[in-house]
């Protein structure tokens, strides 16, 4: 599978580390009453959808960058790739 990192181009995926969901972005508050609960949910229990889904993907042998990968889990297909600090960014929060 090639990953098409948004700075250096094409790259083979054994690059890369597989995080999961890159819902794992949206950290908990920890200082609401509900923070337990919350970050127990956060680091526990993931969906597994067929069909698309935005990643988590770190570049280890390369820029050791974040990306943010849109793609196919059943088919691989790789349809969108933005860094991850950009997606944070975007929804307001810092990096």
């Amino acid at each position: 599978m090639i990953i098409n990192h948004p700075l250096l181009g094409p790259r083979d995926a054994s690059e890369f580390t597989y995080l999961g969901d890159a819902a794992l972005i949206d950290r908990p508050d920890p200082d609401t009453a509900t923070a337990a609960r919350d970050f127990y949910e956060y680091q526990y229990l993931r969906d597994n959808p067929a069909g698309t889904l935005r990643e988590l993907w770190y570049h280890e042998a390369g820029d050791r960058a974040w990306l943010v990968v849109t793609r196919n889990t059943l088919t691989h297909e790789i349809t969108h790739v933005e860094l991850a600090r950009d997606v944070a960014r975007k929804a307001g929060r810092s990096t």
